[in-house]
């Protein structure tokens, strides 16, 4: 592929370099038998990040190989090599607009696209003019099912990349007499200068007087649990007689 990533969907893994002197910046793993081999990870023209804004990496060797695992989920299946090389300029393009800023960012998107490609695949099955109510049925499920995993991809990214920012919780508020309280979210009121709108911002409390009975005999009066106090009669002198007396 040619295009601004410099990276082509066919190529393969960094060489290993058998001559390393240096075992302490290298990896080893056992190969067949019992030979081993050493994996060179000082490689300076890869720890430049040339591509670090398609895999989010300073190492090129994971962008290229992130790279690569995003353009084989793309269907080449009927496409010539002018098609294929637009679908994989597209998928790099992709890449650079999310934007990826370090190795997870660069994982998380590579499956959102990749992703987004089965599904969209099997929309296009399941709306084939020959296929079968079956097909349909299985290829909308699938669809489904991509679709609602795109949408934890992308909800994964955002509180990743959010993982930064500070959550501020008042749990006391004092207030002193005569302020005023605000519940809910202020919005910014227009017009108002800088110390006017830190005014308004201002969590407080307006105290209310209390209220009072109107009738003020009526008022209830504090009494002592185990003090003494007469009842009142509930009966009382009704003026004039029943009727038919």
């Amino acid at each position: 592929m040619s295009g601004r990533c410099g990276c082509s969907a066919n190529e393969a893994v960094p060489p290993v370099n058998s001559n390393d002197k240096d075992p302490k910046m290298s990896v080893k793993r056992k190969a067949a038998g019992n030979q081993r081999t050493t994996v060179d990870i000082t490689d300076p023209e890869s720890a430049k990040g040339a591509m670090k804004h398609i895999g989010g990496s300073l190492s090129d060797h994971w962008n290229v190989i992130l790279f690569n695992q995003a353009a084989r989920t793309l269907w080449i299946g009927h496409s010539d090599e002018e098609g294929k090389d637009r679908q994989y300029k597209a998928m790099a393009s992709a890449l650079i607009g999310i934007a990826p800023k370090d190795e997870i960012e660069g994982m998380i998107t590579a499956q959102l696209l990749a992703a987004h490609n089965a599904a969209m695949e099997c929309y296009r099955r399941a709306m084939h003019s020959e296929q079968t109510f079956e097909g349909r049925r299985e290829n909308l499920n699938q669809a489904n099912k991509l679709s609602r995993s795109y949408a934890v991809l992308l909800e994964a990214l955002n509180r990743h990349r959010g993982k930064g920012q500070q959550k501020v919780t008042v749990e006391h508020v004092h207030v002193h007499s005569g302020g005023q309280a605000v519940v809910g979210v202020v919005a910014p009121t227009a017009g108002l200068s800088s110390s006017e709108e830190l005014n308004a911002k201002q969590v407080a409390h307006a105290p209310q007087p209390t209220l009072r009975s109107p009738n003020a005999e009526r008022e209830s009066m504090s009494i002592a649990r185990d003090a003494e106090r007469s009842m009142s009669n509930a009966r009382r002198n009704v003026t004039g007689g029943t009727e038919g007396e």
